[in-house]
């Protein structure tokens, strides 16, 4: 896993948990739900949590595969072909 995927997911679960969290007061405090409304409000942040981080992953992200000294060399090339 690389440390940009590692970021996000981290930082996918602490948002996800702050929302769940603020989900909870606004249910206990404001809004008189039965005990089944906190459940499905845990299951769907925990489905959402999953299905956007497989989403995440499944990005292929092109980064990779280009070298940064490869794209400054043809960048130079590119420039002295055209004078």
């Amino acid at each position: 896993m690389k440390k940009k995927d590692l970021v996000f997911t981290i930082g996918l679960c602490i948002f996800m948990g702050v929302l769940w969290v603020v989900g909870e007061i606004v249910m206990g405090l404001w809004i008189a739900l039965n005990v089944k409304a906190h459940i499905m409000w845990l299951v769907s942040i925990v489905v959402v949590t999953l299905a956007v981080s497989v989403w995440h992953s499944l990005i292929e992200d092109n980064s990779d595969y280009h070298d940064p000294k490869r794209e400054k060399y043809r960048k130079k090339v590119k420039r002295y072909r055209r004078k």
